[in-house]
């Protein structure tokens, strides 16, 4: 929903448990047909012949004529450019993307979120994976102090899986 926050941890496979991914806030949102056709993020579109940043835009899924999800060749499709039936499934399971003009992505070098956020009044914020929770204001005005205090902006940083591809 416009005005909420977002966030994205490491996870312990890779050892960045805790660690800031991403954070953002939530402008709009759109179904991924819409995404696809606003001008805005037509350079979202991946391009496999440009640089590792635009060889993994995240434009990749829309709905044909009939109603059929369709993936472009992307990191996200099997080797030769076919769609991936389990990626498409898993990531189109909610036809919503989530668009933010303040935002931070720090990939895999982001900073360690401080004790006093990660267990807030006892409650675990790096749980698991697609943890969502209603968390108390107060934990969301500390977080929100935190992140800006990082004065980070932008793409801040790769994503660790970009040293294991070409």
């Amino acid at each position: 929903m416009p005005g909420d926050w977002v966030v994205g941890t490491g996870s312990r496979e890779v050892e960045r448990e805790g660690y800031l991914v991403y954070a953002m806030l939530v402008g709009e949102a759109m179904s991924f047909n819409e995404y696809w056709a606003d001008p805005r993020f037509q350079r979202k579109r991946p391009n496999l012949r440009g640089s590792k940043k635009q060889a993994f835009g995240d434009n990749i899924y829309f709905k044909d004529g009939a109603g059929v999800w369709r993936q472009l060749d992307s990191h996200h499709s099997l080797v030769g450019g076919a769609p991936n039936p389990v990626n498409v499934k898993h990531d189109t399971q909610t036809d919503r993307v989530l668009i933010a003009e303040y935002f931070a992505y720090c990939g895999g070098s982001g900073p360690s979120l401080p004790a006093a956020l990660r267990h807030f009044q006892g409650l675990d914020i790096c749980a698991r994976r697609n943890h969502k929770s209603r968390f108390p204001e107060a934990l969301i005005a500390d977080f929100v102090a935190w992140f800006q205090s990082l004065n980070a902006q932008g793409f801040c940083g790769a994503p660790l899986e970009w040293s294991k591809t070409p």
